[in-house]
This record gives structure tokens, sequence and C-alpha cells, in this order.
């Protein structure tokens, strides 16, 4: 079902709902008596009788996914409200004696219903006494039905229909989306023109305040006419509520449950983007742990949101794109395309790469804690090897390999609509001068050539970069936002794929790097191999970062990439925060949950990722051979015209028996130095010899564990 007609489809009936349930005098609705009848003609000069217009707030626009299923929506919710009476000459004694009495039973059975004092008490009688007194917060329509047996039928105790927001995934989505809260207390004193029915809301977080104006919709007005006696004698719908707009986001409600499955069961902190490589919408935006909207609904207590606040898991903390990170091994691929683009190296130029580089005070170590001899781009990239990609960052120079990652969407904000993104960190010379005192070490490009050092990146930042590497020639510009509709469904605007940045960068380089990151995930040597899938080519990069106070003693684990290998079409970033002491790897942490997410959706993926069949007509005057044995004419491939207005038109050349076309061509094999133990699958590296960096023990990573970069 298209987002148009899904949106459509609900508000006006909640407006009908609304207009047909906001008579809250309903529940003591009754004929004029005769006495009341005798006031009608005087009514003007008698003090009791009232004309009041109120402002019905209108209800809010939904915001869905790029498929029509509702993330935000409204639904007709009840409170419960004191409805004085008229009475003839009271005492405020009497007034406050005769409403504690009532709070009191409703107590009874609503232990959390709200207290009144007695100031409180008396002023509404004073002022407002037609108007209902509110007593709780919003109650289901099962609630309401509940407690309506429990009070049974009065009109001093009445449930009042109000609008509220509900959202049906709860924490799905919760960081994107918002939440909503009171725009205002509804008044006191004594009562103004279009004062409203109930008290407004307005977006607090996220979307709801991003797109507040759009989705709020323009409020109607109700005139009621009362008698001397506090008797409803007219009530009309002077202006009918206009429902709010809705919002389409780019978001796919079935992807982001499962995203959100999938890190729920996969670790206990983390992030999961997807993005479409060649639009830049963003499909999938989690972040874990997260929190319940619908506890916002109504106000949140000030002890439970202290509770959310305060809690070390930092539910509130939208990790998906305001948690920095360092991107570790991940930052390679755009370490290695600045190298293959500048011409620092190309793809079969070789480097040695031994089992450390001494830098002043640290030293770079590979995971594996041999030496990798003499390899090239794409094996350097499989294997992960720190000390290449360290000598290469050096060799292309830190304003050269910055620049790229700049190109790519590292160390600035990517202009969706979020609230608190965070921008990463890309430094320059300026700002290393300015922090640490000097410009741009041989020790800090190393740093930074693994991913570590100063920089620090998002987990939407990472994805994003993957997407401008997988598309190979742009970086898109990310889009969360489809269309914005008014109220009846009209679209007013619409999000169209835009290129944020050329990457000005040759197809070779980004072939290479491609390859690599290929092999990462389905080389046997490669150190993402738990994320593969048999039905598509994972390009992907493992990462294992030092993050944190050093006294936590704390790692995360990345898995970053896109597919299919010969056509990107996704781009995805995972990260797995560890646990202090915890023994982290981006191959046994993050990739499995890549797998995990991916593969229950391959039907779907599939069909998008499959190129289209070539076209097919049916022949005007079918010959034997184009029937099938039951009759129907069967389908058969257009022949290409040899001349169009004697113009000769290009006819496909057939490939004779020992042509080769570019599928054939085997990939290049490692590049090695003729030792044995330099190509090697890392499942045959003993564990015992292999080395962590400092402080952990040397035997305590498992093999094909990345560690990074750690201060000695």
């Amino acid at each position: 079902m298209s987002a148009s007609r899904t949106t459509t489809a609900l508000l006006p009936a909640l407006c009908r709902v609304a207009l047909s349930f906001a008579g809250w005098a309903s529940a003591q609705e009754a004929a004029p008596t005769a006495d009341s009848a005798l006031n009608d003609a005087s009514i003007k000069g008698l003090k009791n009788a009232r004309v009041i217009s109120l402002a019905i707030p209108a209800p809010r626009g939904q915001i869905v996914d790029r498929e029509g299923s509702p993330l935000a929506q409204n639904r007709v919710s009840y409170q419960v409200a004191l409805q004085f009476p008229q009475f003839e000459n009271a005492t405020q004694d009497f007034v406050v004696s005769w409403a504690r009495k009532r709070l009191g039973e409703l107590k009874i059975v609503m232990p959390k219903s709200w207290d009144k004092d007695d100031a409180e008490l008396w002023s509404h009688y004073k002022d407002r006494r037609w108007l209902p007194l509110y007593l709780t917060g919003f109650i289901s329509g099962s609630g309401a039905v509940n407690l309506s047996q429990k009070l049974g039928k009065r009109d001093d105790l009445i449930l009042v229909p109000v609008y509220s927001r509900f959202y049906p995934g709860a924490t799905l989505a919760a960081h994107i989306i918002g939440y909503t809260g009171s725009a205002g207390k509804l008044p006191t004193g004594p009562i103004n023109f279009n004062d409203p029915l109930w008290e407004p809301t307005e977006g607090k977080a996220g979307l709801e305040m991003l797109y507040d104006k759009q989705l709020s919709g323009t409020p109607g007005m109700k005139r009621i006419l009362y008698n001397n006696d506090g008797v409803k004698l007219q009530e009309e719908i002077v202006r009918r509520p206009i429902a709010g707009g809705n919002v389409v986001t780019t978001l796919n409600k079935r992807w982001q449950e499962r995203a959100e499955k999938v890190l729920k069961e996969g670790c206990q902190r983390g992030a999961f983007v997807v993005l479409d490589v060649t639009t830049g919408e963003v499909l999938v935006m989690a972040s874990r742990p997260s929190f319940d909207l619908m506890e916002f609904i109504g106000g949140i207590s000030t002890a439970r949101f202290k509770e959310l606040n305060e809690d070390p898991a930092a539910p509130l903390f939208a990790r998906a794109f305001s948690a920095q990170y360092p991107p570790a091994s991940t930052f390679k691929a755009v370490v290695g395309l600045a190298a293959l683009q500048s011409g620092t190296i190309d793809e079969n130029t070789t480097v040695y790469a031994p089992a450390f580089l001494q830098f002043p005070g640290h030293k770079v170590r590979n995971a594996s804690g041999r030496e990798e001899g003499s390899i090239a781009v794409k094996y350097a990239m499989a294997r992960s090897c720190n000390t290449w990609f360290a000598q290469v960052g050096i060799n292309t120079g830190p304003t050269t390999f910055l620049s790229m990652a700049r190109r790519v969407g590292y160390g600035e904000k990517t202009g969706l609509p979020l609230v608190g993104e965070a921008p990463g960190l890309i430094p320059t010379n300026e700002w290393m001068i300015t922090n640490h005192k000097r410009r741009f070490m041989n020790g800090d490009s190393a740093n930074m050539s693994i991913g570590q050092g100063v920089l620090l990146a998002t987990p939407l930042q990472v994805a994003q970069g993957m997407a401008a590497i997988g598309n190979g020639q742009v970086l898109p510009k990310l889009q969360l936002i489809r269309q914005v509709q008014d109220g009846r469904g009209r679209v007013m605007t619409q999000s169209v794929p835009e290129v944020r940045t050329n990457l000005g960068v040759t197809e070779e380089a980004v072939v290479a790097i491609h390859k690599g990151m290929r092999d990462v995930v389905n080389e046997g040597y490669g150190t993402g191999r738990s994320a593969s899938m048999s039905w598509t080519k994972m390009c992907g990069k493992t990462g294992t970062a030092q993050w944190g106070p050093p006294s936590k003693n704390q790692r995360l684990a990345w898995f970053a990439g896109f597919f299919p290998f010969d056509n990107p079409r996704f781009a995805y970033a995972v990260v797995y925060e560890g646990r202090p002491g915890q023994t982290v790897s981006g191959g046994r942490m993050a990739a499995p949950m890549v797998q995990a997410f991916f593969n229950p959706l391959r039907k779907e993926i599939e069909e998008i990722i499959t190129p289209p069949k070539k076209a097919m007509v049916v022949e005007g005057s079918p010959s034997p051979t184009t029937m099938l044995d039951d009759g129907p004419v069967r389908a058969t491939p257009v022949e290409p015209d040899v001349e169009v207005d004697g113009v000769p038109k290009a006819v496909p050349v057939p490939i004779e028996e020992g042509d080769s076309n570019d599928s054939e061509i085997p990939a290049a094999e490692p590049v090695t130095d003729g030792e044995s133990d330099v190509v090697m699958e890392e499942d045959d590296q003993p564990e015992e010899e292999i080395r962590r960096a400092i402080p952990v023990e040397e035997d305590a990573e498992e093999t094909g564990d990345e560690i990074e970069f750690t201060p000695e």
C-alpha cells in the first residue's frame, strides 16, 4: 500500500471520531427542563449563563516509513475529569468538600490520579465550572472500559475522549522519530475565547520536533451555549479541525525491526546503518539500547526521565549518529583509495609488511603477530595488515588521505534532519598545532592510516563513506525524508537523488579497493569471512579499535562495506561496543550481525539487485516453432533492425569460441616473496603465536582478529 493512501485514511477518521467524542459534556447531556427554558429569553442578563467558544486541537499528521507503514500516529484516548454542577449560592468550603469526596472515590480505583489542592478546586469552580477539570493522564480504550465499569454511571466523574500520540513500534527508531509533549498547560482563571478543549501537544525531540510545523494541523472551533442552571442548550462546530501533514521517511520499517532485533541478539550496545548506494536513502538506522516512546505520552515523570538519563547504558543516546568512535580498520579503504588515486601505489605495487613498526613511544603491530612479506593492496586489505597501511599512509601523506576522507563524507555532519548528530573529526595541521602543539608526524600518519589516533566517526558516517566507495563515482546526498504531504495526502515536497560530492577517482583505483574488500569476506585468508553469503558477493572491512579511557581497557568492533560486488546497491556499517576488558574483533562480533540481518532478506534483495531481463515481444504470425504445446504464442527476443531510415544500426558482435570477456578474466593473485608463510590462511596460524597489542596478553586474541594500535 502506498504511503499516500495509508496516511490519508486515518487522519480524517480521527477527526470524525474526535468531533463526535469531543463533546466532553455529552456524558451529562439532557434536554432542557421546563424551568431552565424560562431562562432562555433573559440569558444575557444572567451571570451563570454562558456562550463559550473553544478551540478543538487538530490531530497531528503521521510519520510513516517508505511503504506507508506508520511509525507515529494518533489514537483516541481518555482522561478522567471532574465535572462540577451549578450550585446555588455555594460557599468555598462546600465546593471543596464536594470535590474532595469525588477525588477520594477516584483514588480508590485509580491511585495514580492527580492531586488537587483546595485553591485549585475552588478556582476552577469559580471561573471554569462549565469545563471539565482533568484528573488523570491518557487512558487507553480498554482501560477506559474497565474504569467506567468501576466508576459506574455518573455525571460528576466523567471520561473525556481526546487525541493522543501513538507509536506502534514503541522503541522502534525512537532516536529518529522523537516524541511529543504538552505545548502548555490548560489555562486557569476566567474562560477566554478559543481556550483549548484539552492540552495541545508539540514535538519535543527527533522528527516530531524538526517537522512540528508540518505535522501540526489547524485547530477547529466549537461554540457551546449554557443557561443559568448550567444546562447545555446548544453545541455546534463552527470550524472543523484540519489534520496535520504527513512525513514519509526513507526508512524501511520491516528492515529497521530486523536490525534492532539483530542488535538485541548480537550485542548489549551498538548500532546498525544501511544505506542505498545509488539514491543515498537511509533504509535502517538503529541504536542499541533504545527507549520506549510511549513512556513520554502524556508526560514522563521527572524521576523516570532522570533514571533514563543516568542509565550507564545511555538508552537516550543515539549511537548510530551521535556516538563518535575511532573508525579503526574500516578507514583503510579510504587510505587505500587515496594511495591508488595519488599514484603512490597501483594495484600490483608490493610493499614489505614487517610484524611491527617502531615509532617514538609506540609500536604498530600486525594482528597476526607476524610479518606478511611483500604484498599488494588487495591482499593487504583482505588481511587488514597494519604495517602495510601505516607505511603506505606515510608515503601518501596525511593531507592526501584525509582529503579523500572528507571527499567521502568524514569530518562533517551528513545534513540529515537529526537531533544531536555528531560531526566526527578529521584533523588538519592547524587542528594538530592548536590541540597537540605540533604538525602531523609520521607516527600520527601511521595511527590514522589504520583508523586510530585522533580520528573519530559516527556509524552513519562510516556507512556513508562505504556508500561513496561502493558507488565509485559520487558521494550521494543522504536522504531521510521522501515526502512531506498535507493533511489530504497531497505531496508538498518530494526528495530526489542528489550528488553531494564528485569523488574524482579513477575506475582502476575503485576496482582495486572493491576487489580487496571482496576478498575480506570471500577468501579463506580474509578477516570477515563470517559475513559471507552464498547468494551474493559481499564486500566488507573489519575493524577493531581501542576506545574510551585507557583505565577501562575497552574495545569496539566494526564491520562495514557494501554489496553486491558487481554492482553495489547497499552500504552498511555495524559497530559493537565491547565491555571493559572484553576481547572483541570485527570478524567475530560485528560481521556475523551483517550476515544475520541480510540473509533472511535474500528474496527481497535479489529482486532489487537482479538486472531486468531482456525485452520480449509476441510475433504477429506465430510459426510452429513459437507455439507452446498447449497453443499460446511464445514470446521471442527482439532482433535488432539492420537499418532505420537507411542508417545502419549497430548489432551485437558474437563471441567466438576461445574469446574471453571481462567476467572470465581471473582475479590477480596476492604477490608474495616466495616464502610459504607469507600468504597464509589465518586458520593455519597457530593460536599460541598470535600476539595482540599491549596491555592485553599475547595469546588472548583469536586468530585473525584485528587489534590496532596501542601506545606503550
